[in-house]
């Protein structure tokens, strides 16, 4: 039996991600306002890391997993090592919170002012809001015999009350402890307070609420209100073999998902110790699941706060996606598509020029047909709208709803529905197979014939995304890639197996193999004296696979960069393993979100761009692809952006052997990757 190549922890290498968007909270030359949304993305990042990876430890703990993983530990080792790394990154949220960023925000007029620090016109201003907007909402909760502990939904921020009746008869008895559910989802967590007219100054939800207690519990004192929120697992429990329909059974199990165990507990230490406990065991948690709030809870909600305020000045200057020059204004979309393939860079580009491709697509009177695949939809989305039009035209419109994106699933549903009723041909996929690959198909006339239009990508359908999503977008009508997208579409909606493919590369039948293959290709082109390099743009790189065979070109002799956002398993830089490899993570402004892979194939570069990550679950577990672009003038572009990005030392951190970060040192003029792309997008 093989031994399995040496690997760093899932879980702990994207620790080490979020723990660099940490960094960029607490760098001085970010806006200080841009500081504060990256705190929200960090909590972001990690309410999702426990609803998902924390939570699929903790099942196999219960279900008694204790074979160690590939990383040579078992689930229980690995919390144990993720609760300190975590508890150890929250504890540096807090401080960057409390000691640099609210003193920098007040000094620039932005205030939090809490409970006690309020004008009497502001309290008064408090006191009227909560009558006319929160008391309506809110239902205090006792609990007592006759009131057994309530369910306190995921991420649901919650008072938590400890009381002391009053002494005089009451008919009605009063409530010694009591949970009071923040109605955050339907309410603003930010209030703006009057103030001077060069300051904004803002007060929380809970502590309006707090201030409003003696309104709700008039025959009781408060003796203790502190908050919690609890942090449940997320992960949906459907047996997709055996479901008739699909929709309704991905539909009954996001409505369950708020009843998932809880993994974890924030909580303020105005909490009672014995109230605390008595949640804790309720929600029977272990004390690694506990994590204390100093003076904030739930910073993802920052992102409101980072809305609210109206300064620009505290702000990254604002980003405009620029045009591709092939789509100027007033040019038919078929046309000049005709005259050869077109490559975009979002947010560096616009990504309208997907949407009108598509809303093109649905009033073209010579469009027969629009097949695509839809992974996360936005709410409104403007691509959806275009298929309802298509549909609505007479056009044959097939969608390929991936029902089973996580958190997504809900507008994925909707909009599944609507699509249906416009009498498009929807479709839910493979089963045991989630779509992830993004490509959609225009069939139009075309000279007495029919001509295939096909857009590739990186990222999703999804505009909203698009502005802060770093992807690829390929445009193209070449023969060879329209039969091979149709082959694929004929496989998600036919279950047809496909024949060869002449361009796409396409999981799980052989994407993993194609790339081991080039892999190999590199090492024996060093052996024999021919140029050789693998450059990898990913997200995550965990294949263990994938990962021997970097490990092999790296004793070869072949060099290998690693541009990876988030998961790294692959351990760089070990002597006699690994130390032709060099691995960075870029983390700015924008999220890098595509993938993109060069070979060096000899001199004749091959680039190939992708929907996959270099993971088990997409390599085997998910209908992927990988592109290549043919074009020299965009594969031009394409070295110039992956040497850009090679030698960003503003942005970059390399990634140590251990998995953690270093910065890398800025010697000689500064390259900022990402900054210098918007230059470009402009040049061009």
């Amino acid at each position: 039996m093989p031994v399995a190549p040496p690997l760093n922890n899932r879980e702990t290498s994207w620790l080490e991600f979020n723990a660099r968007v940490l960094e960029e909270a607490m760098d001085p030359t970010v806006p200080l306002l841009e500081r504060l949304r990256f705190l929200a993305i960090f909590s972001s990042n990690l309410d999702e890391f426990f609803m998902v990876r924390v939570a699929g430890l903790w099942r196999q703990v219960h279900t008694g997993v204790t074979m160690p993983g590939p990383d040579g530990m078992t689930p229980r080792q690995v919390l144990d090592v993720v609760s300190a790394r975590a508890h150890e990154l929250v504890a540096t949220q807090h401080r960057i919170m409390l000691n640099e960023l609210l003193p920098a925000l007040a000094a620039e007029g932005i205030h939090l002012r809490r409970k006690g620090a309020w004008t009497a016109a502001q309290e008064t201003f408090l006191r009227a809001w909560f009558r006319a907007n929160a008391l309506p909402v809110i239902t205090p909760i006792a609990i007592d015999p006759a009131h057994p502990f309530p369910h306190i939904a995921n991420r649901a921020l919650c008072l938590v009350l400890e009381l002391l009746p009053h002494d005089d008869e009451d008919e009605l008895p009063a409530p010694q402890s009591c949970i009071v559910h923040i109605p955050a989802a339907v309410l603003p967590r930010f209030l703006m307070l009057p103030a001077e007219e060069d300051s904004v100054e803002v007060a929380l939800l809970e502590d309006a609420i707090r201030l409003n207690l003696d309104v709700l519990f008039q025959n009781a004192a408060v003796v203790s209100a502190g908050a919690v929120r609890v942090t449940r697992d997320a992960e949906l429990d459907y047996d997709e073999d055996r479901a008739d329909d699909l929709m309704r059974t991905v539909q009954a199990a996001v409505r369950n998902r708020r009843l998932g165990a809880a993994v974890r507990l924030q909580y303020e230490p105005e909490v009672d110790p014995t109230e605390l406990a008595r949640v804790v065991s309720e929600l029977d948690l272990d004390p690694t699941d506990l994590y204390p709030a100093e003076g904030f809870t739930a910073f993802a909600d920052l992102f409101q706060l980072y809305s609210l305020v109206a300064r620009p000045d505290l702000k990254f200057p604002a980003w405009t996606p620029q045009s591709s020059a092939r789509f100027a204004p007033g040019r038919n979309v078929f046309a000049v598509i005709d005259r050869g393939d077109v490559l975009v860079h979002h947010p560096y580009q616009t990504f309208d020029h997907v949407v009108n491709f598509l809303e093109a697509a649905a009033h073209d009177p010579d469009v027969l047909a629009i097949k695509i695949t839809l992974y996360r939809m936005s709410r409104d989305s403007r691509i959806a709208h275009a298929l309802l039009t298509a549909a609505q035209n007479g056009k044959s419109v097939v969608a390929l709803v991936e029902l089973r994106a996580r958190f997504n699933e809900e507008s994925n549903i909707a909009w599944a529905r609507r699509l249906e009723d416009a009498g498009a041909h929807v479709v839910y996929g493979v089963t045991g197979y989630k779509t992830h690959a993004k490509a959609a198909l225009v069939v139009r006339r075309h000279r007495g014939g029919v001509r295939r239009y096909i857009h590739l990508g990186t990222g999703n359908y999804n505009e909203g995304n698009a502005t802060s999503y770093a992807d690829f977008s390929l445009f193209t009508a070449r023969e060879s890639m329209g039969e091979d997208v149709t082959w694929l579409f004929n496989l998600l909606t036919g279950y047809t197996r496909p024949p060869p493919m002449q361009e796409l590369l396409l999981a799980p039948m052989h994407l993993r193999d194609e790339l081991q293959a080039r892999i190999r290709r590199e090492i024996q082109n060093k052996k024999d004296g021919k140029t050789s390099g693998i450059v990898v743009k990913l997200n995550a790189l965990v294949d263990p696979d994938l990962i021997a065979e970097l490990y092999r070109a790296s004793r070869a002799g072949v060099r290998v960069d690693l541009i990876i956002r988030g998961i790294c398993g692959l351990r760089p830089g070990v002597k006699g393993l690994s130390e032709n490899i060099h691995a960075i993570r870029i983390v700015d402004r924008f999220l890098e979100h595509a993938r993109v892979i060069r070979f060096e194939n000899g001199g004749e570069r091959e680039i190939w761009l992708s929907s996959a990550d270099w993971m088990p679950r997409n390599l085997s577990g998910r209908i992927e692809i990988a592109f290549p672009v043919h074009d020299k003038a965009q594969q031009k572009d394409l070295d110039q952006y992956l040497e850009l990005q090679l030698a960003d030392n503003v942005k970059a951190s390399i990634i140590l052997p251990n998995g953690k970060n270093e910065r890398r040192k800025t010697e000689g003029p500064p390259v900022r990757s990402q900054e210098l792309s918007m230059k470009r997008a402009k040049r061009k």
